[in-house]
């Protein structure tokens, strides 16, 4: 999935991110859903991850980085806790690992 048109550590282009919105949203109105809040930052993540391929000494972007991912995994863990469905749909859809305690199992 292609994000910024090649561009590096920058946000979100706004037809991808309106994409994503659309793509997760839960209502017709919905753009601060969990789903949707977990979806972009998912996307800025691996958008990230790219830009540490080629720019391995970028430690403050890093740091930002793990800030992002600490932010979807306390959305996760509140999804999990009120809806487990709408969890492991999210996961199952963006590819990420399901942590519950069930899936160790």
């Amino acid at each position: 999935m292609d994000t910024g048109g090649g561009r590096d550590a920058v946000p979100l282009v706004k037809e991808v991110k309106q994409a994503i919105i659309l793509d997760n949203k839960t209502s017709a109105t919905d753009t601060g859903s969990p789903e949707v809040q977990v979806a972009l930052l998912t996307a800025r993540i691996n958008q990230l991850q790219e830009h540490f391929g080629r720019h391995k000494k970028d430690h403050h972007s890093r740091r930002g980085m793990l800030v992002m991912i600490g932010r979807r995994q306390c959305l996760l863990d509140y999804l999990s806790r009120a809806d487990i469905g709408r969890y492991r749909a999210l996961v199952g859809k963006l590819g990420l690992r399901d942590k519950t305690r069930s899936a160790r199992s």
